[in-house]
């Protein structure tokens, strides 16, 4: 379990720094996130929502305990990454470079399987 629980730590540290890493250009709306965001179709006022719910979604997966809300946590991350993804694509195109986000949806999904892992042994 010690060896699953520091797996856990690294993967979530590792995902939670990538969404980090997106999440504070979209809270102080910078001019490259807001280029971005509106190259995608997005209106100036989704950039600091999305911005701010990462940041949240963060917080909840990196604090211990509170399955329920870890549960939601992870799946608004998700529907962000995988709606990123679904929106590059519709507007531009596939492009080879756009394969870089099944990394972080990884460390996702790495991460959450280790969750429900370590969260059902505490529960036995």
């Amino acid at each position: 379990m010690k060896k699953t629980k520091i797996i856990y730590w690294i993967v979530t540290g590792l995902f939670s720094v990538f969404m980090l890493f997106t999440a504070i250009p979209n809270i102080m709306k910078t001019k490259e996130s807001m280029e971005f965001m509106a190259s995608l179709g997005y209106p100036d006022y989704f950039v600091m929502f999305i911005g701010v719910a990462k940041f949240v979604g963060i917080i909840a997966i990196l604090i211990p305990g509170y399955p329920r809300i870890k549960e939601w946590a992870y799946a608004g991350l998700f529907f962000d990454l995988f709606g990123a993804l679904y929106s590059i694509i519709a507007k531009e195109g596939f492009q080879m470079p756009v394969l870089f986000i099944i990394l972080p949806i990884g460390f996702l999904f790495w991460s959450y399987f280790l969750f429900h892992k370590l969260h059902a042994k505490k529960s036995k």
